[in-house]
């Protein structure tokens, strides 16, 4: 009897202690739960507005983490909360990862923006026109981006970077490089390529040793299709004001450009990077966050993977966002009022824009 007992104090031990535990998967610095609880409530009425199943959210600044919270369903079947650790896909926020990749293999001496492209991918055709890293990396290369008849509706997995060159590697530039901008996914694509031949690394063995470890990314990765990812949200789109898991997609073309899962603190703390200069001098990072500008002389306002503008109350803002199946990631910095934000959602098509970023910055900006 006494054993009985015993198991079944035990038992209660453990379910209050899950209970516990599953109420501390936030963050909330209490210096800024004023300006906490007016953006949960934003979120909480963007969600419902949008029927988006889950969200996640995370702020920070210089010295770390001022708040990070899931909100909604990871999976709705299972009806498993969204957590501070559930992975979405980010899309092209992975463009904003290779760019600190880029500035790493700056500063070692063993990559030049400026040099043709077939010095660190030989295997890559000649163009018309030499294409350099400088403009595969802002979208002003020539290099096309999606077409309807590209082999990636139907998943495949591309067992290498420059096997996912095929894709394109025949095709005619849209223009002479430098001329015009011309958003490129595959530009990326090429960009990694060359990151790995200046680098002697595949390029996502390049990502986690010098972007992902040192910066303590440690629940970004690859979106594998065919793998077991913890934490990984189920990816969903609306059809008939019905939510359905989104299409089965395979993003080992574009690992680069569109391929992997992240956590809103994660990218916090990419963001944060390019105010706290941590694993990067201040002069790599100035290099990266330098906006193109046309031979015309139009400035594209398009850095090395960062777009580069001001809110409507004149702050500076670095910032990108990802559209892809099942998924909406926005992250935002500003660098001169020290705050960063990102925002993740599990369904396509997500309103989560710049206007909806700046709402969430505003309830901080206040509480100062």
């Amino acid at each position: 009897m006494k054993n009985k007992f015993l198991i079944v104090f035990l038992l209660s031990l453990n379910i209050c202690y899950a209970q516990i535990n599953s109420k501390s998967e936030s963050i909330k610095d209490k210096a800024f739960l004023p300006a906490i609880n007016k953006a949960q409530k934003y979120l909480d009425s963007l969600q419902t507005a949008q029927n988006i199943p889950g969200l996640s959210v995370a702020v920070g600044n210089a010295r770390g983490i001022i708040w990070a919270q899931g909100l909604g369903f990871a999976d709705l079947e299972s009806r498993i909360p969204v957590s501070i650790h559930s992975r979405f896909r980010i899309g092209s926020v992975s463009k904003s990862l290779t760019s600190v990749a880029l500035g790493r293999l700056l500063e070692n001496g063993k990559f030049n923006m400026d040099t043709a492209i077939q010095a660190y991918v030989p295997q890559f055709p000649l163009k018309k026109y030499t294409i350099t890293a400088r403009q595969l990396v802002t979208h002003t290369s020539g290099i096309r981006h999606y077409r309807n008849d590209d082999p990636i509706t139907c998943p495949k997995r591309y067992i290498s970077v420059t096997e996912a060159l095929s894709i394109f590697n025949q095709d005619s530039l849209l223009f002479q490089p430098g001329s015009k901008y011309n958003y490129s996914t595959y530009g990326y694509t090429l960009l990694s390529a060359a990151l790995e031949g200046a680098s002697g690394q595949d390029y996502l063995s390049l990502m986690k040793t010098s972007v992902f470890s040192p910066l303590g990314m440690t629940e970004t990765s690859p979106d594998y299709s065919d793998s077991l990812i913890n934490n990984r949200v189920r990816f969903y789109e609306l059809k008939n004001g019905k939510h359905v898991h989104a299409g089965m997609v395979d993003n080992s073309y574009k690992w680069a450009g569109g391929g992997f899962l992240s956590t809103p603190t994660d990218l916090v703390k990419l963001g944060t990077e390019l105010i706290k200069h941590s694993i990067l001098k201040k002069e790599t990072i100035d290099i990266l966050l330098t906006t193109q500008v046309l031979n015309s002389g139009e400035n594209t306002n398009y850095a090395a993977g960062w777009r580069i503008g001001h809110d409507d109350k004149g702050r500076k803002i670095i910032h990108h966002g990802g559209l892809i199946d099942g998924g909406r990631t926005f992250l935002i910095v500003y660098p001169e009022n020290d705050l960063v934000i990102a925002v993740t959602a599990n369904i396509s098509g997500a309103r989560i824009n710049l206007g909806e970023m700046d709402a969430i910055a505003n309830c901080f900006f206040s509480s100062k």
